[in-house]
């Protein structure tokens, strides 16, 4: 029997665009960035983001939700703006790589908020 947090999982996923996993009580989606061709000392590196939630409130509906956005340089400022106006903290914004080519950017964010809402509200902010 799939559980409610399974199926909303399901949904948070769909909205996002990416791939579903839930484990543990905690639901993971990812995206694959395929249009980005990075290489990293000669190698290919598949670019991905990841956005999870996690410790939902039942009678709230609201949990601990997650990501770790992959941007180019040239994404960051617009994806920042449009997250920041939504409400949703942005945690760090780093680069994870020394030999990257194109040089990769990594945005955190974080909220306590209704899971499918943040879904909403990150695919928004993929848009812009």
């Amino acid at each position: 029997m799939v559980s409610n947090d399974e199926l909303i999982c399901q949904e948070f996923a769909r909205i996002i665009g990416g791939q579903e996993g839930f484990a543990g009580g905690k639901c993971v989606a990812t995206i694959n960035r395929n249009e980005i061709q990075v290489i990293i000392l000669e190698k290919r590196f598949r670019v991905t983001s990841s956005f999870s939630f996690e410790s939902r409130n039942n009678q709230t509906g609201r949990a601990l939700c997650l990501g770790r956005v992959a941007l180019l340089q040239k994404e960051v400022e617009n994806f920042v703006a449009s997250i920041l106006k939504q409400g949703i903290i942005v945690s760090s914004i780093h680069n994870e790589w020394l030999f990257d080519n194109p040089n990769l950017i990594y945005v955190n964010i974080e909220a306590v908020d209704d899971p499918l809402v943040f879904a909403r509200k990150v695919r928004r902010a993929l848009r812009n």
